[in-house]
């Protein structure tokens, strides 16, 4: 066998330098059992909200075309049925009071439609786990539906105003476009935040079915979208101002129309603004904290 070259000693400053050098490279990566992505994970949380965009864009004349017609088939009937003779309502014609009000009724039963299948489907097909799994904190997780559920409701409520706008007596005006712009992302924002809750909760769909039919739907038809609450008796107009559904369409016309039940000036429906802020920051963070103990969804 040939000669191996004999080896150089190594110097206990080599030796230093080359554990030192170990140490550093085990460092950078952490201790077992700690998250490798720290802070805000902007590509996980991009990753969900377009798996969810997606989700709905396969089938959007169910999830967005369908909701305009069905919406704009309110609008002729109602038209019809009471509008026949010119009759005006805060100044405007019905066609016109009434088309705000279903304008934000589409984005509102939308947004909750779209938050509320989002952990159910998950739970009923045994795949929830491909949301809970990946490196996503709760609130990632939350702002990720909700903004999905948000974008849904916003392409609803444009394919709804175009349709009404084709619809002849409608006058689409923008008296005061922060009231549209706020109220429309406070409405979608309060039902998205809603529906996922009730996606939380929700162990069969005949459950978030009936969350939609017994809840849902009635507190959006009667909320003042056709008519004006001062026609009410005086415990009826108590009962639709306990309901923020109100607020939101009431808040939503007066952007459009300048008129509401709540106010005709800006700082009268500055007041509700805040309010259904709050409001939205309350069932934001009762909605992060069931998340946070996985509430019907980590058993």
């Amino acid at each position: 066998m040939a000669d191996q070259a004999p080896t150089a000693p190594v110097s206990s400053s080599q030796q230093a330098e080359f554990i030192d050098t170990n140490v550093s490279v085990g460092q950078r990566f952490p201790p077992k059992g700690q998250p490798l992505i720290a802070g805000f994970n902007r590509i996980g949380l991009w990753s969900l909200y377009m798996k969810e965009v997606r989700r709905f864009l396969k089938v959007q004349t169910q999830t967005v075309w369908a909701p305009a017609v069905t919406t704009l088939l309110f609008l002729i009937i109602f038209s019809v049925a009471m509008g026949r003779s010119g009759r005006e309502i805060l100044g405007v014609s019905f066609a016109t009071f009434v088309a705000p009000g279903l304008i934000m009724m589409g984005m509102m039963q939308n947004a909750f439609a779209n938050s509320s299948f989002s952990l159910l489907t998950g739970k009923l097909q045994g795949t929830i786990v491909d949301l809970l799994m990946p490196p996503l904190t709760e609130a990632e997780l939350m702002i990720g539906i909700i903004a999905a559920a948000i974008t849904r409701a916003l392409m609803v409520g444009g394919a709804v105003a175009l349709a009404v706008a084709l619809w002849p007596g409608v006058d689409m005006m923008a008296a005061h476009p922060w009231a549209i712009v706020w109220f429309g992302l406070m409405g979608s924002m309060m039902l998205a935040l809603m529906g996922l809750m009730t996606s939380m909760w929700a162990e069969k769909f005949d459950h978030a079915a009936a969350i939609t039919n017994f809840v849902v739907a009635p507190l959006s038809l009667l909320s003042g979208t056709f008519y004006v609450i001062g026609n009410l008796s005086p415990l009826f107009q108590t009962i639709s101002r306990a309901n923020p559904f109100f607020y939101m369409i009431s808040g939503f016309r007066f952007g459009f129309i300048g008129e509401s039940d709540i106010g005709n000036t800006n700082q009268a429906v500055i007041g509700a603004a805040l309010g259904v802020g709050v409001l939205n920051l309350i069932l934001g963070f009762v909605t992060y904290r069931l998340l946070k103990r996985g509430w019907k969804i980590k058993n």
